[in-house]
């Protein structure tokens, strides 16, 4: 009798343990789950918080949900944590975004716009004391010069910058190149402290971002001077979950629209923002594929 009583007490503790879990896991899944936003940080200096806070609470509202904002330390970080479904959106560079699409299928919704247009450039800058004031010049003798990129994530940075040198015969990669020097320094503030304060002969930058550092002073726009700019690009966008229903996108959509709070648009260089689509990265997409980044 005792043991048909244990028995008895083991099946009824199995069936309201799988019950507790069987709403854990439907509770999981309800609309008023966190929605989380990841960001790369467009530079090493200075602090994104405030604008990121005003940002969260801004989506809270709008969302009707709870929303939190996570800056990554780098690229490769928030590609990965929407690869595993660890955020629902993510605000990425061109080229993440595009291996983002290749990988889970992120979708583009919204990208920013600087001064009007939702466009930017990949230069070469240069310290004003050098020679060179072309890229034709300053590969007459490349073989005394030191070059350096950003991450080697970055599409301005990095991709853009090396197919051009790529197909004038002077780079092949990190470790194949005909420059005195190859460096990566990881951010774009710190590829233009690096050529001002002359560590390097000629670095890649974005061209939002060095403007931006040249109106907020942290570097000095005399001292530089842009010896090649590449065709447009589309800006940085932000990317949805391949699953991400209708009514959330538009929603999203509409918010950013609607943003004029300054410090939320100084975060990302911006004058304001626009809807995007996955068609408008296509041409970063055929440059990843010509570097072998992703195949089509």
């Amino acid at each position: 009798m005792m043991k048909k009583w244990g028995v008895l007490a083991l099946t009824i503790g199995i069936i309201f343990l799988l019950a507790a879990c069987s709403g854990d896991a439907s509770s999981s899944n309800e609309p008023n789950d966190t929605f989380t936003i990841g960001v790369i940080p467009a530079q090493t200096e200075g602090s994104m918080q405030g604008a990121m806070d005003k940002l969260q609470s801004l989506l809270n509202e709008s969302l009707e949900r709870e929303v939190t904002v996570e800056v990554y330390p780098d690229y490769n970080g928030v590609v990965e944590a929407m690869n595993y479904d660890k955020i629902d959106m993510a605000y990425l560079g061109p080229l993440t975004y595009v291996i983002a699409n290749e990988q889970s299928g992120a979708k583009a919704i919204i990208t920013q716009l600087i001064d009007g247009d939702p466009f930017y450039y990949s230069y070469l800058i240069t310290h004003r004391d050098n020679p060179w004031n072309s890229i034709d010049e300053l590969l007459e003798n490349p073989g005394e010069i030191d070059m350096a990129f950003g991450d080697q994530n970055s599409t301005s940075g990095s991709l853009i910058p090396s197919i051009e040198l790529k197909d004038r015969g002077v780079y092949e990669s990190e470790d194949n190149y005909k420059f005195n020097s190859v460096r990566f320094t990881g951010s774009h503030d710190a590829t233009a402290l690096s050529v001002q304060n002359k560590q390097v002969d000629v670095g890649a930058i974005d061209s939002a971002i060095y403007n931006q550092l040249v109106e907020a002073g942290k570097i000095d726009g005399d001292q530089l001077k842009v010896i090649w700019e590449s065709d447009q690009l589309f800006q940085y966008p932000w990317a949805v979950t391949k699953n991400t229903d209708e009514e959330t996108i538009q929603k999203l959509q509409e918010t950013f629209i609607a943003i004029e709070d300054q410090e939320i648009l100084d975060a990302f260089g911006a004058s304001g923002f626009t809807k995007a689509s996955n068609e408008d990265y296509e041409s970063i997409k055929q440059a990843a594929v010509k570097q072998g980044i992703i195949t089509e």
